[in-house]
């Protein structure tokens, strides 16, 4: 079974942050120069939230705040789901289906190491299928 640290060894080392402080415009631009849906809140080493694109509508858009000028501390996430590296992509999965969330930090004492998407996890999860079933058609075929 595939563990979430294995995971994140195929996925491009590291992450994508912005601090605390930083406005939401400046989240967006990160956001969209690294094709990503969220980005973690940092302050110093520690993570303090998540911001997605559903943050953005829901808390900025929705209630007619200025991106320019409204900090990322004060409409982020703050309750943020994790993982650790010692999961499997389907406990990952599990939790990212109960929680209704597609980005999930992946943490280890209190470290982050990274971040997978529901996107990582569904393609992990379908390369497997297709290793499983490639075994099976030689096993039968021989």
């Amino acid at each position: 079974m595939l563990t979430v640290r294995q995971l994140l060894k195929e996925k491009p080392a590291g992450f994508f942050s912005v601090p605390l402080d930083a406005t939401v415009l400046q989240a967006l631009q990160v956001m969209a120069e690294h094709n990503v849906g969220a980005v973690l809140v940092m302050e110093g080493e520690s993570l303090r939230g998540i911001f997605s694109e559903r943050d953005y509508a829901r808390r900025v858009v929705l209630l007619g705040k200025t991106s320019a000028t409204t900090l990322v501390g004060e409409i982020m996430t703050n309750k943020v789901c994790y993982i650790g590296p010692e999961h499997t992509v389907d406990q990952c999965m599990a939790l990212m289906t109960d929680k209704n969330i597609r980005h999930l930090p992946v943490l280890e004492h209190g470290a982050v190491l990274g971040m997978v998407s529901m996107r990582d996890v569904v393609r992990a999860t379908l390369d497997a299928q297709a290793q499983t079933i490639e075994q099976l058609v030689s096993y039968i075929q021989q």
